[in-house]
């Protein structure tokens, strides 16, 4: 008997075999790169939204008339643990590489500083308010050009609306 023909078709179909588990797994490890990139995209969208509208409703309710500054003081710090920022935050240290979580970390702490500034009274627009508001953008772009580079985004280069500041207003460019 002839054994030649017999090894090569074993042959093949080990090779075969072997190419498909190497083809799978790199198929697999190419579908697990791209649902990390989803997750950490999910991540950083709720965390940036949950800045942009902390910062809002902090801004809204320090304009806004209080009974007492102990109400005021109240109302501010339900805002910020009722906003998620806290479980954002923890959703950016489990997933987000080291910068990102330093620099998220950074935009959480200028906000604290934001929301304690209104607690001891500080007046909207105000010298202080406009230095930590400073300070937040600040921390706030630097936090989405690193978001931008873990997901391979690249930089902005343009804008489709004119760079406005904090306070609604055309900023200085």
């Amino acid at each position: 008997m002839d054994w030649l023909p017999l090894l090569s078709t074993l042959t093949g179909a080990a090779i075969g075999i072997v190419a498909t588990l190497i083809a799978d797994r790199n198929r697999w490890k190419h579908e697990d790169v791209k649902e990390a990139l989803r997750l950490r995209l999910d991540v950083y969208t709720q965390y940036a939204t949950t800045v942009k509208v902390l910062g809002e409703t902090l801004r809204a309710l320090a304009r806004r008339e209080h009974p007492s500054d102990d109400e005021r003081a109240l109302a501010l710090h339900e805002a910020f643990r009722d906003s998620g920022i806290g479980i954002a935050s923890e959703r950016m240290w489990l997933v987000a590489p080291q910068p990102v979580v330093q620099a998220s970390n950074s935009v959480f702490h200028s906000l604290r500083r934001i929301c304690d500034g209104y607690v001891d009274g500080a007046a909207v627009g105000g010298p202080e308010d406009r230095a930590r508001w400073e300070a937040r953008g600040k921390a706030a772009a630097k936090m989405r050009k690193l978001m931008r580079e873990d997901l391979g985004v690249g930089p902005l280069t343009e804008r489709h609306s004119p760079l406005l500041d904090d306070y609604g207003n055309p900023a200085a460019q």
